[in-house]
Formats: C-alpha cells, sequence, structure tokens
C-alpha cells in the first residue's frame, strides 16, 4: 500500500515540480476521506493538482468553472419532462463524478456555493424533494482566488468547515522555475497531458478503510484533546476548534502515517497535518491576527 501511494505521489510531482509537501497533504486528505481547498493566486498549479490526483487514482473526474452566472441546477442537474417516456427524467449535473473540481468557487454566489453543501456533507443531493445518492469515493477539491481579489464572494464558516483541509501551494522554488523555463512541461500543458493511472477508485475505497483503521492511542487522543482545548481557551483565540474539527485533525493524522507506512499515528502525523486542519477554523482576535494559528497550538507539549 505504501509503495503504490508513494508511486502516486511521484507520479503527480512530475507534473507538479517541487510541491512534494502539498501533494502529500492532498493525498491525505483524499485517504481521509475529505474534501480539499486550495487558495491561491491564479497561475500556480491549483488546477494542475486535481488533474493530477484523478490521473494517478484513476477517478472519473469533473470540472465546474464557477462563475458569477452559474446555477445550482448546473451542479447537481434537473429534471427534464421526456416526451417518449411523458415523465420527466433527472439529468446528473456535474456533481455525479469521484473527483469533481469546483475551480475558483468563491467567484460565484452565495446561493450558487451552497448548492455543495448537502453533497459535501452526506455525500447526497435532492432534487426536487427526491434524494440521489453519490457513490463512493466521492471527494470535492475546490480552489479560491485571495479574498482581496475582484469578483470574489467569501465562503461562509459553514462551508469552509465542510472541507477538511485547506493549503495553498505558493510560487515554484527557483529550481522548479528553472525547470519550467528552460523547457520542461508547462502547467497548463500538464493539465492536458493524462498520467497514467498506478491505482483505481476501488484501491482508493481500501485506502480510506485502512486510513480510518489506523491505531491512535490513549496517550495520542491525550494531545489531541489538549490541543482541541487549548484553542479554546487560548487568549488569541476567539473561537476554538468544534468537535468536527477535532475529528478532522484525527482521521488527517491517521492517513499522514498510513502515507508513511505506520499503522499508528504520531504526535509527527498531527504536527505535520495541523496547519492545513485548522488554519480555517479558528477566528483569532484582530491583535493576533498575523500570527500562524498552528503555532499558538504548538505549545502544548506533546
Amino acid at each position: 500500500m505504501a509503495g503504490a501511494l508513494d508511486r502516486a505521489r511521484r507520479a503527480i510531482g512530475q507534473r507538479l515540480y517541487d510541491k512534494d509537501h502539498a501533494i502529500r497533504l492532498a493525498l491525505a486528505c483524499l485517504l481521509a476521506d475529505g474534501h480539499l481547498l486550495i487558495e491561491d493566486i491564479p497561475g500556480v498549479g491549483k488546477t494542475t493538482l486535481a488533474h493530477g490526483l484523478a490521473d494517478a487514482l484513476g477517478l472519473a473526474f469533473s470540472r465546474i468553472q464557477f462563475v458569477s452566472d452559474l446555477l445550482p441546477s448546473d451542479i447537481l442537474g434537473v429534471s427534464v419532462f421526456d416526451r417518449n417516456e411523458a415523465e420527466f427524467v433527472f439529468r446528473p449535473g456535474a456533481i455525479f463524478a469521484e473527483l469533481v473540481l469546483a475551480d475558483e468557487i468563491n467567484r460565484a454566489s452565495p446561493r450558487t456555493q451552497s448548492a455543495l453543501l448537502e453533497a459535501m456533507a452526506e455525500r447526497q443531493v435532492t432534487i426536487e424533494g427526491v434524494t440521489h445518492r453519490l457513490e463512493a469515493p466521492f471527494n470535492v477539491l475546490a480552489t479560491q482566488n485571495p479574498a482581496d481579489h475582484s469578483g470574489t464572494f467569501n465562503l461562509p464558516d459553514s462551508q469552509l468547515d465542510r472541507f477538511l483541509m485547506r493549503i495553498d501551494l505558493g510560487y515554484p522554488s527557483r529550481m522548479a522555475e528553472r525547470r519550467l523555463l528552460a523547457g520542461g512541461v508547462s502547467r497548463v500543458d500538464a493539465s492536458h497531458d493524462r498520467l497514467a493511472p498506478v491505482a483505481g477508485p476501488n484501491d482508493l475505497i481500501a485506502w480510506q478503510r485502512a486510513a480510518a483503521a489506523t491505531l491512535v492511542r490513549d496517550p495520542l487522543l491525550d494531545y489531541l484533546q489538549a490541543l482541541i482545548e487549548h484553542s479554546r481557551s487560548a487568549s488569541a483565540c476567539e473561537r476554538g476548534l468544534s468537535p468536527r474539527g477535532g475529528l478532522a485533525l484525527r482521521r488527517a493524522a491517521q492517513a499522514w502515517a498510513l502515507i508513511d507506512g505506520r499503522d499508528h499515528v504520531l504526535p509527527e502525523d498531527v504536527q505535520a497535518v495541523l496547519p492545513a486542519v485548522v488554519d480555517h477554523r479558528l477566528t483569532l482576535r484582530e491583535r493576533d491576527a498575523g500570527k500562524p494559528s498552528a503555532y499558538l497550538l504548538a505549545r502544548v507539549d506533546v
């Protein structure tokens, strides 16, 4: 299992140079059966990462380009009257895929953004009173531009909380950018040059079950609980982690341990995923707004 995960990570790295940590976090998010939000400026490889994950894991992929006039029915689907059958027939929307890219999610209106809530939380959509299941695996990878960019709508806290992780990619390193400038595979070309799959949907489901079964011993639970309680009592935090946030931290740490080939979770696994899991869930007081929330939680002793 660890070998297959390593092959998937290296395959994606062929298209997204020198971003191994971000790739590992993205894989861990999928193994934890969570949804991923990538927030960064345009052109740094967000879409390339989404294509790479879908290709390497052999997942059915759909892309939804979020724009101001996008409607919920464009995402979820709509019932259309079929004259031959003399009845309404449901036409599934783009949400019915194994990996859904919600591209530039914060360019759509809050009403359209909210169309994803039921799908992300319950793996189902309800259209005209009829519930349609989203078969496993089902994960959403959303990208968004920084909130200070024009034409964006901030995601509400309820929607942010549906994302297990939020990460950024940043600019490439000097060496990686040199490879691009010297004629390596561009990120634009990479989105159309498909990778050979190293796994399939059933493998991902098996990995998700293995991650959920990764052992979390009592001392590690003590550490997790200390982190959660500190987030609620620290003077810098206006609002701490919810129970759902604590569970997300545990699931992400289990997935990170699995990628490392271990059957149990270490404090180092928690620390590795901590910023991606908690930064979008904590609200800091104005005087501490510039401090990374993970730094505040790192004060808790192992």
